[in-house]
């Protein structure tokens, strides 16, 4: 009897109340994939004392990969941030 008692106080939200909906969690996921990405494109050889790698200058390293990174931490937000529009309406 006292199972009964506890479904019934458990009330289930409506989608309205939910503070992230199902676009939110897909979008933080696209913006979690492209941080990953970011970071892979920094990734690569380091120069050492005996020998110098001019790959550590590369366009992809130094401009693409930060871009990449940044942009997915501002999709991020906006993921987070932004609600949904309610398709019922």
């Amino acid at each position: 009897m006292e199972s009964k008692k506890k479904t019934d106080a458990i009330l289930r939200e409506s989608d309205s109340e939910k503070p992230l909906m199902r676009t939110n969690f897909i979008a933080m996921a696209v913006a979690g994939a492209m941080i990953v990405i970011g970071f892979i494109l920094m990734l690569g050889g380091a120069t050492t004392e005996t020998e110098f790698n001019p790959d550590i200058f590369s366009t992809r390293r130094i401009v693409i990969g930060p871009a990449v990174a940044f942009l997915g931490f501002v999709a991020m937000a906006i993921a987070i941030i932004v609600k949904p529009r309610n398709r019922n309406k």
